[in-house]
This record gives structure tokens, sequence and C-alpha cells, in this order.
């Protein structure tokens, strides 16, 4: 044990040196993680903890996945890194892999190393299409932090940040917390589609490049569109000419049980498809830094005798497009998406709408896949949210019960990797009830 506390202490001493993101610097003692495997991560001290986090909600197959690791370890003895203007049989294996899963409408796949450069190259890539500025997107979103992405961010991460031209914002549906007095989310979806033609009426539709969405925005609350929305989005991009950009760098690959949010039944029952599409987290569950677009055919056209004006030192590198075969790869053969899809409906769903009968402090819970959010209030007829120091004591709760959260605002979000076992869950739900019969 001595040796666990020196080593945890040494972690600590150490981080001093770091800079962390989102943090005022003085008096952060974050928590030490020494090992992970499936869904657990664990201390030197031999603490365990159920990752319900999926970190950053992108370790969608786990924590060290055998067949992921070896094949970083493969690619590294053969070939660490080579240059992006370079052919790689691993990086097109990786640009496969992927249009396999996206279907008929890519055929073309730009890398990057994460979801902020993601987005930040399908805004580019608009704009330089359209021959338009503006970029439209929602308040209740996050899209990245680098010039425009942050820009089209929503939160209050954006404000400190506007440093790129061009953005306006508009809000999205929300029926538990609706901007448009709605009673139905029938109400809901057809007033947040009026807002938006006033939007884009106001700004000038021949200003506006692109309309971005998360597919289901994450951070924001897990915000599950209602039916009819997004082909409502997609009508209104198509009578303006403007572009629609998915960005599923959280909402994909397996997270709400399908390769693509835009393609699961629930969230676009017409299946309508994207102009360009954001993809990064899930792909590769994190484990080396990578992200990408999806640009249709017709915008890749574009750029077929038109340069295109951007480009990353690591572009598709090796290691990173070993893991996305192997990911993608382990995720088909092991049926892990279907399994994500099933376990949201069957086990996480029905738990959860379980403890709401329970629990006044729950106001509403939301979801599909593994991807849920538990909002939680002070009084359900006023929806008044549950306050930040309630919430700080539920979230300590649960770390003491072996669960590692993932806490945001008055919600707590119920995001375990894809393939979270059905006991795992079960853990979960016993002690998120136990804590919640703490903290009223």
């Amino acid at each position: 044990m001595t040796g666990a506390v020196e080593l945890t202490s040494r972690a600590l001493e150490l981080d001093r040196g770091v800079f962390h993101s989102w943090s005022a610097q003085r008096g952060l003692s974050p928590m030490v993680i020494a090992g992970g495997s499936g869904t657990e991560v664990w201390d030197y001290e031999g603490r365990r903890y159920l990752d319900f986090s999926s970190q950053l909600v992108n370790v969608n197959i786990g924590h060290g996945h055998p067949r992921v690791v070896e094949a970083i370890q493969r690619q590294a003895a053969q070939l660490a890194t080579i240059g992006p203007a370079t052919a790689n049989l691993t990086r097109g294996e990786a640009a496969q892999r992927i249009l396999a899963r996206a279907g008929s409408g890519f055929e073309k796949v730009f890398f990057t190393n994460g979801g902020a450069d993601a987005n930040e190259n399908a805004i580019r890539m608009a704009r330089v299409v359209t021959g338009r500025d503006k970029v439209l997107s929602r308040y209740r979103s996050y899209h990245g932090n680098t010039g425009a992405a942050i820009a089209a961010t929503g939160d209050w991460r954006r404000l400190p940040n506007e440093y790129s031209r061009g953005h306006v914002h508009f809000f999205g549906p929300y029926a538990y917390r609706s901007e448009f007095w709605s009673a139905s989310e029938e109400q809901e979806c057809e007033r947040a589609l009026h807002h938006l033609e006033r939007v884009i009426a106001a700004e000038g539709p021949g200003s506006i490049a692109a309309i971005l969405l998360e597919g289901v925005p994450g951070t924001a609350g897990v915000l599950v569109p209602p039916r009819g929305y997004l082909t409502g989005v997609r009508e209104l991009c198509d009578r303006h000419g403007i572009l629609l950009i998915v960005d599923d760098v959280m909402s994909g690959f397996g997270r709400t049980g399908e390769w693509f949010s835009w393609q699961g039944e629930r969230v676009n029952p017409d299946g309508i498809v994207p102009d360009i599409v954001t993809f990064a987290k899930g792909v590769n569950s994190g484990y080396v830094p990578v992200g990408g677009v999806l640009p249709s055919p017709e915008v890749a056209a574009h750029f077929d005798d038109t340069v295109f004006p951007g480009g990353l030192t690591y572009s598709g590198h090796p290691l990173a497009a070993a893991s996305i075969v192997a990911a993608i790869d382990a995720m088909s053969e092991e049926g892990i998406v279907d399994g994500a899809r099933d376990i949201g409906e069957h086990v996480i769903g029905p738990g959860l709408a379980a403890l709401a009968d329970a629990h006044d402090v729950i106001g509403e819970v939301r979801g599909l896949g593994v991807f849920w959010a538990v909002e939680l209030v002070a009084d359900r007829a006023t929806r008044d949210p549950l306050p930040a120091a309630a919430m700080a004591e539920l979230k300590a709760l649960l770390l003491d019960r072996g669960i590692l959260p993932f806490v945001q605002e008055n919600r707590v979000h119920v995001v375990p990797p894809c393939n979270v076992r059905q006991d795992e869950i079960s853990t979960f739900l016993t002690a998120l009830d136990d804590a919640l019969r703490e903290i009223v």
C-alpha cells in the first residue's frame, strides 16, 4: 500500500505542471487514475469505479480493448507516422470502414485530430462551396474549442472565445424546458422550426452557408430531437441553398444505438441525409486522437479542381487509422452497436423510468442507446433545477459507491461504454437510487 500511496502522491505532484482545461488552476486536486479495462477504471490504491461517463463520452468500446491495443502496437512497429500527402494502406482501410457505415451518401473522408477541428473544417468546406459566410447553430450545443467551433457553440464556453465571425444562434427543441410555450412534442417541433425559419429570414438566406446541428445534443442535455425536426431543417436548407452539417462527434459510433445518430428511426424517421457529417470520439473510443469530416459527393466534387484550403500535420495518422480499423471491426463482429440499442431500450430506459417513479427529484428521463440524461429538479411543478450544492453532493455519493459519473449542471448523464453489461447497469441504478435517497 505504501507504494500505491507514493505513486498517487507522485502523480499529483507532477500534475502541478499540467495546465487543465476549463478550470481555474489554483487548488485543483484531480482524481488519479492508474488503469482501466472494459467499463472499469481504478486508482493506484485499488479503488475501482464503473465508468458511467465513458470519460468524455468517447470510450464507446470500453477501456483497454485488446484488439485496438494490439492494432496500435502493431502499427507503431511497422510505421509510426507518415505525412498526410502520402497514400497509406491503414489510412485507406480506416476510410473504407467509416464510409461503409455512413452509407451511399458519402464517398470521402477528411481526417482531423478530433471533433473540434472536424467541425472547423466542415464549416470551412461549407463557406467555400456556398460562397457564403454565416453559420447558424443552436444555443444549447457544444461543437469544440477551436476558433469557429467554439463560436458555433451555444453554451457559456463561447462567451470568452467569440473571435470568429459570422455565427448566429437559435433555439432548438427542448420540450421539457420549452422556449416556445409548447404543450406537446409535436407543438415543440412545429414552433422550433418556425423560429428557425424566422431567424433564417431575418439573417438573409443568401448570407447563410450552413446550419450546424448535433445529431443528438449531448453536453447540452441529451436532447433527442422530436420526430420531424431534422426533416424540417433539411427542407429549410434545401429551400434556401444552405448546407446541413450534422455534428455526430459525441452521438456517433454506437452511442445512440446506430453507427451515426441520423441513421436511426427515432432521430430521423424520414431518412434525410446531411450534406456534411463530422465525427470523432467513438470512432476509435479515443485511444488515439482522431476525428473527421464526411462531405457529400456534391460538396467533395467542388474541390475536384479547386484547392481545399485546409490541412493538418497529423491528418490520417497511421496509429489513429489502425485504432479506427480495429475498433470498427470489433464493434461489428461483437454486435456492440445493436447491443447498445437493445440495452438502452430494454434495460437502461426502463430502469431510469422506475427511478423517476420512485423519486420526485427526477423531473425527466430522456435518451436512447447508451445516451441518457436524468434531469433533477428541486420541485416537479416549477421544474426549478436542483441546486449546484446538491448536485455536488450527489456526485460525491456516487463516487463513494464506486461509480464514476458524468454530472452536468442539474443532470446526471448515463453514458457508459456501448458494451456495458446488464449487471453493471443494475449496479449503477442501485447506486443512483441510494444516492438520491440521501440527498432528499
